[in-house]
This record gives C-alpha cells, sequence and structure tokens, in this order.
C-alpha cells in the first residue's frame, strides 16, 4: 500500500520516519517448481497504519453494451474517472479471481518528476489490481490488460512492482509513470518455475536478456526513455529498470530488501552472503530469485509471513530495543538521532500496522473452483490466523465486512485480531506462547481438513453442479471465519486474565487455570523481567539510586 511515495528519500522517510501518508507492503513467491505440492503461492501484506482488515468480493456478472467502470483511487477513494465495462467479469475475492489469478503489490513510489503532471490519467495501482481481476483468465493475460490500461487511460500512481500469479506460472512487473507523458514505463519478467523471489519496496528487475521474448516483456520504450530523461546512457545490455527508475541507498536496501533476503536464507544455505548487500557492504545487489535448497511448503510459506529476522544480525528480539520481554517491534518513527548521528529501528515482514494479508495457492491439477485457495489473514501477520477461501465464495462472512478503523466491534476478525496482537507487544515473550497454541491448532486444522474438503467440492464441480458448489464454500467460509474470531475472542480474555496486574496465574498442561484442593484460584507467580540487561542498564543509568544499603 502507499500514498504517492516520492524518491528514494521519500521512500526512506516512509520506511524508516514513518510519516502518515506512507506504507508499505511485502510480497513472497514461490513458483510451481519450488513447492511441496506443486502450487504457485504468493503472499502479500497490506501494511498500513490507517487500513481496516476486511475481505473484498466482486460478483461475477455481465454488463449491458455501454457500461462504464468507475475507478477510484485505492488508497484514498478518490474518483479518477470511469473506462469502458467489458462483457463479463469474474468472481474475486480478496486479490484472487475464479480462474486462480492473484495479484500483489509493494510500492517503491521512484523519482518524483515522474508521477503524472496532467491531472488526466485514470488508472492507479489499486485499481489496476482489481481490474485486472475482474477480467483476466492467465497471469499473462492480466498483465497485458495492466499494461494496456495505462497504455490508454493514463498511471496515475508512483513507481511499484506487481506479483501477478496464476495456477502455471508467475511474473514480476515493475512500472513507473512518465510525468506529462501519458502512460508508464515497464518491465516484466517471468519467474522460473524452480524459483523463488520477493519484492519489498524497492524495485528489483535489472540486467535482464530483452531477447527472451518468452520471459521477459516491456514496454517498447522503456529503454529510450529512461536515455531521453538522462537516467541511463550505456549499451542497451548493461540497462537496469531498478537502477534507472530509482535511487538506492544503504536505508532502503535494509528497511527493504532485507526482508526479501530473511525470506531467501530460509530455503538456501547460501543466501547468508546476501547480507554484504543489505548491511551496505558491498554493492552487488541481490539477483531477483534464487533456487531453494528444499521445496516451500504451504505452512513454510505462511510462516515466512511472520519473520522478525530471526536468527540473524538484526534480530528484532534480541537487541536493548526489545525491552526485557524481548518485544519484536518498534513503535513509528523508526529514525532517531544521537549526537548528530541518524539510526533506525528494523522493518521486518511481520509488523504491526498490517492491516490484512494472504497467502494465495493456485493449482493446475483442479479445477479452477477448487484450485483456487486465498488464505487470507487480518491484523499483524505474526499473530494473525490465516483462513482458507475458495475462488468461487460469493458471500463474505459477516466477521470480515467493511469496518471502521475507528470504531471497536468484538464481532470483527481485524478487531479481536489487534486486541490479542496489542496484549501481546507489552509481554511479548510470555504471551507468544499462548498465542501460537490456538493460532497453530487453528490453522493446523484449516490445511488439514483440506483433502476431505477438497475430494467433496470436486465431486460437486465434476458433476456440475455449480450452486451447490457456491452453497458448500460460502458454508464453510462463513465456519471457518466464526471459528478463528470466536477463538481469539477467547484468548484476548484468557490472556487478559493470565497475565493481570504483571502477574502470570498457574495453569496445568491444558492452560487451565489450577485451583487450590478447597476450589479457590492458587497464588499467580511473578515472572518480574526476562532479560538481565534490563536490570543493568538501570543501575548503568541510576548509580547507587535503587542500592539496598
Amino acid at each position: 500500500m502507499k500514498k504517492h511515495l516520492i524518491g528514494a528519500a521519500a521512500l526512506m522517510a516512509a520506511l524508516l520516519v514513518g510519516s502518515a501518508e506512507a506504507d508499505a507492503c511485502t510480497n513472497l513467491i514461490a513458483a510451481k517448481g519450488a513447492t511441496t505440492d506443486g502450487s504457485v503461492m504468493m503472499t502479500y501484506s497490506a501494511d498500513s497504519h490507517n487500513l481496516f482488515g476486511f475481505l473484498h468480493h466482486s460478483p461475477a456478472a455481465v454488463h449491458p453494451k455501454g457500461s462504464m467502470r468507475e475507478i477510484r483511487e485505492w488508497d484514498t477513494n478518490k474518483p479518477l474517472g470511469s473506462i469502458p465495462q467489458v462483457e463479463r467479469t469474474y468472481n474475486v475475492v480478496g486479490n484472487m479471481n475464479e480462474h486462480q489469478v492473484a495479484i500483489g503489490e509493494s510500492t517503491w513510489g521512484g523519482r518524483h518528476e515522474l508521477e503524472d503532471t496532467t491531472g488526466n490519467s485514470v488508472m492507479d495501482y489499486g485499481s489496476l489490481i482489481y481490474v485486472a481481476l475482474e477480467r483476466a483468465r492467465t497471469a499473462r493475460e492480466a498483465l497485458d490488460i495492466m499494461t494496456d490500461l495505462v497504455d490508454r487511460y493514463g498511471y496515475a500512481s508512483g513507481g511499484e512492482s506487481f506479483t501477478i500469479a496464476d495456477k502455471n506460472e508467475v511474473w514480476v512487473m515493475e512500472m513507473i509513470g512518465k510525468g506529462a507523458e501519458k502512460g508508464a514505463v515497464w518491465v516484466a519478467v517471468r519467474i522460473p518455475d524452480n524459483a523463488i523471489c520477493g519484492h519489498a519496496n524497492e524495485p528489483r528487475i535489472r540486467q535482464v536478456d530483452f531477447k527472451d521474448k518468452k520471459n521477459v516483456l516491456h514496454s517498447k520504450d522503456v529503454i529510450s526513455f529512461a536515455r531521453k530523461r538522462g537516467y541511463f546512457n550505456g549499451k542497451d545490455e548493461e540497462f537496469s529498470f531498478a537502477d534507472a527508475y530509482a535511487e538506492h541507498d544503504a536505508g532502503t536496501r535494509r528497511g527493504c530488501d532485507g526482508r526479501v533476503w530473511t525470506y531467501f536464507r530460509r530455503f538456501n544455505k547460501d543466501a547468508d552472503k546476501y547480507f554484504a548487500w543489505i548491511n551496505a557492504d558491498s554493492d552487488v545487489p541481490m539477483p531477483l530469485y534464487i533456487i531453494p535448497d528444499k521445496k516451500v511448503s504451504l505452512a513454510e510459506m505462511q510462516d515466512a509471513m511472520r519473520d522478525l529476522f530471526q536468527g540473524t544480525p538484526y534480530d528484532m528480539t534480541q537487541d536493548i530495543g526489545a525491552g526485557p520481554f524481548h518485544v519484536p517491534y518498534r513503535w513509528r518513527p523508526m529514525e532517531y538521532e544521537v549526537d548528530g548521528k541518524k539510526y533506525c529501528m528494523e522493518r521486518a515482514i511481520a509488523t504491526q500496522q498490517t492491516g490484512w494479508s494472504f497467502v494465495s495457492q493456485s493449482r493446475d491439477w483442479l479445477p479452477d473452483p477448487v484450485g483456487g485457495v486465498f488464505w487470507f489473514g487480518t491484523d499483524d501477520t505474526n499473530t494473525t490466523v490465516y483462513m482458507p477461501f475458495y475462488v468461487g465464495m460469493t458471500v463474505v462472512p459477516a466477521e470480515l465486512a467493511k469496518g471502521d478503523i475507528n470504531t471497536l466491534s468484538l464481532e470483527s476478525n481485524f478487531w479481536v485480531n489487534n486486541i490479542v496482537a496489542n496484549e501481546a507487544y507489552t509481554r511479548y515473550d510470555l504471551m507468544i506462547p499462548d498465542i501460537r497454541k490456538v493460532q497453530n491448532s487453528l490453522e493446523n486444522g484449516f490445511r488439514d481438513s483440506r483433502p476431505e474438503v477438497e475430494k467433496r467440492l470436486v465431486k460437486t464441480v465434476e458433476a456440475g453442479d455449480m450452486d451447490a458448489y457456491r452453497a458448500a464454500v460460502n458454508a464453510e467460509g462463513a465456519e471457518v471465519a466464526a471459528a478463528a474470531t470466536e477463538a481469539y475472542r477467547n484468548l484476548a480474555g484468557y490472556l487478559f486474565v493470565k497475565f493481570m496486574d504483571g502477574n502470570r496465574k498457574k495453569t496445568d498442561a491444558d492452560g487451565n487455570f489450577i485451583k487450590s484442593e478447597y476450589g479457590m484460584p492458587v497464588y499467580p507467580e511473578f515472572p518480574g523481567y526476562n532479560d538481565r540487561r534490563y536490570y543493568e542498564n538501570i543501575v548503568k543509568e541510576t548509580g547507587d539510586h535503587f542500592l539496598i544499603k
């Protein structure tokens, strides 16, 4: 997500200073040959301090000739104009359509002077995503639709990276506007079937083989426009989209590419060598994609969205900023100054300001209505529960309906997840084990039940009874959302009771509160502060002020 990030300096401000008008997202990608079950998977986190987490739905429809489709800017809801509607649009659940096409994004802003200066451009980056999902049957078709739309109606956003996946392949496309000229320049790369990839608010496509028409697509003026504007003057084969249309510094490497690097190192033992690029110790860029040492499972993809740089030099649970409870979160602003030098907080994949996120699965061996599963979660990816919804679902569960970021509702999945997460932000290492028990139980149950659920769904689809299919996925979707929401509503209350007043009530192996032989609650524990450094720093700061004489 974004709100007009401009240039590398503004991007850094967005990530480290925490401007109220700047948000940032993460996409992780695993192509079909890199996954344990052969599915194409991608993830997306919509990170914004002002974003309510709800499940988008656009129903399939047939439109009268001459109909128009209104375009509103995704971030602001500002009307941008209208475009001719197509005759038929497809069912869209979240960021995935009934043909298993899924699209995500991350914003990098790029050169300020390339933002639209005409005021006439209609297509912002969010509208490109949802219009393409309404109209495309494949990833390649979605790519063509998106680039055609900006050519016809102009591009109203800044620099953007898109992930475009279907059941057979996945592409990364990077795009930026042309200032006073209509349209955009762009380049797209098909990720090899045996590779994993990612992007996180940094353009990552550099030198490519423009002769490889099967795996590389681009606007016809992507190089010539850069030459005209003075962004590039080398040989065509030396051209780098990322370096021509954006500027990079140590901050963007650490705050943006660092999230991709920590994903890579989970699955490739040699990926640690790219830390030199992330830490600004080398100017050799990290590659766009790598080949994993082992194939990636759905559970591992979900777990990657919970990354907090564990086991790396940036581990957010270990530095002094984590405090005595090893809290892996840092509040905004994320840049500060000491003795005239500027410092930063880490920006991990998991972050408190996420509105919603997903892991999509596209599977070519199943009928589209069953093969496309949209694993959706609200709020912080670290503590959320990913719930499975099928791409033919036509009714959004009540717990995932639109809401208001300023209006609390205990019936809302977004709000109960926020309550649980915000409780843990105070005493993380004490509370996270209890959260993991509930989270893992729900997600393991959802994953383990898929084969039986899908066996029934396939039979229904193959019998041609689509009304029964829709009734089944709507009913199951409602049950899943209700179960996850109820479990976290109960968890929120449990955590409050267990850790009330800084104590920790004693529980048995099943988490039940222990009572005495006379039926009274036993006396609680006093866990105190779990980091010795906390006490040492008090003494360093206060000397003998607290000394017991």
